[in-house]
């Protein structure tokens, strides 16, 4: 069933203080990257009933999943992008490795999942995005700061239209 896409003040009230890392994080990708944006909502019985998906030619980038008062980012590394991770370790905070090491290996990745209350874990998770796949972006908005803050409901169009401007 589609339900209408979160306005950004209120994923912004309902994250709290895990919103400046919202910011930071949704704006790097829509600053570095043209891509699909996937809102999905759910019954809030289920455990992820609100997740922002980043996907681009049917793979998944990072998945967002908002709670009350924080946000869980999980990332799936495949085989390649594990080496990229096993060369690039010593940039990686403790947590990160310490994640990366706990997770098990699928068929299709590690899967690793971070709670997110505060911005600490930002830049890990921009590398690892970065591992996963090069920006793309051809056309840069003015700024990074107004890129976080765009309702999550535009379309990539209007997106690109609100970052020109």
């Amino acid at each position: 069933m589609d339900r209408p896409t979160k306005a950004y003040n209120e994923v912004k009230a309902m994250l709290g203080a895990a919103s400046n890392a919202w910011e930071q994080l949704v704006g790097h990708i829509r600053f570095d990257y043209e891509i699909d944006e996937i809102w999905a909502e759910g019954n809030p019985a289920h455990k992820y009933y609100n997740t922002l998906t980043f996907k681009r030619g049917g793979k998944s980038l990072i998945t967002l999943c908002l709670r009350k008062g924080f946000f869980i980012v999980c990332v799936v590394l495949g085989a390649k992008e594990r080496d990229k991770f096993e060369e690039q370790r010593e940039s990686f905070s403790e947590v990160a490795c310490e994640t990366y090491d706990a997770a098990k290996t699928y068929h299709d990745g590690k899967w690793l999942g971070f709670d997110v209350y505060d911005s600490s874990l930002v830049d890990d998770f921009i590398r690892f995005i970065h591992i996963k796949r090069k920006p793309n972006r051809k056309v840069l908005p003015q700024s990074i700061e107004k890129c976080g803050c765009l309702d999550i409901g535009l379309s990539h169009q209007e997106i690109t239209k609100e970052l020109i401007i």
